[in-house]
């Protein structure tokens, strides 16, 4: 019973999430500026003048366990990721507080952003809007996406990751509409060459 409830809410969430297709490898990775989870400014093209590469994540918030695993994954490969000249950063709807609270959970020691109004989710075409319906069954599970993110309109990531180059193309996307499939250290590592 539990596996078939698990695989109906992947289902929604993939439905839900259908319209969007996010950035593929080659384009040009649309610049942003935001301020971090330490009060540090990043901005994508400094970051890039700086390290040969930039990892940028989506995830959805410190209540999902796919996020919670991929986070700690990127933070136990981070040092891994620093030699090869990569700066990591995660994208978030959830409010900075909640941001906290995934820190606390994951340990993790690189830059964390809270998305305002989406801009960095809608530069990477990886947001979309939870409905009705699915949003109930979220809170019959105790996921309040309105005290999570700080507002009331339910809007979340596909969990997108993209490695960026010095030159600011994309050179790595691991975009999957299943939430359950992120993309493998291993993988991101390949592209770091």
């Amino acid at each position: 019973m539990k596996k078939n409830l698990s695989f109906i809410i992947i289902l929604l969430f993939s439905l839900q999430a259908y319209s969007q297709s996010g950035l593929k490898a080659g384009a040009i990775a649309p610049n942003f500026t935001a301020v971090d989870n330490s009060g540090k400014q990043v901005d994508l093209q400094s970051l890039l003048k700086t390290h040969k590469a930039v990892v940028l994540f989506f995830y959805r918030g410190q209540w999902c366990p796919y996020c919670n695993k991929q986070i700690k994954q990127l933070q136990d490969s981070l040092q891994l990721l620093t030699i090869k000249g990569a700066y990591v950063i995660g994208v978030t709807p959830e409010t900075p507080e909640n941001i906290t609270k995934t820190v606390s959970k994951t340990q993790a020691s690189f830059s964390l952003v809270h998305d305002e109004g989406y801009k960095i989710m809608k530069a990477y075409d990886v947001n979309y809007t939870v409905d009705d319906g699915l949003n109930a069954k979220l809170k019959g599970y105790g996921i309040d996406l309105e005290k999570n993110n700080g507002n009331t309109d339910h809007v979340l990531p596909v969990p997108a990751t993209y490695v960026i180059s010095q030159s600011g193309k994309i050179v790595f996307v691991h975009f999957d509409k299943d939430y359950t499939k992120r993309a493998a250290i291993s993988d991101i590592m390949k592209v770091m060459q």
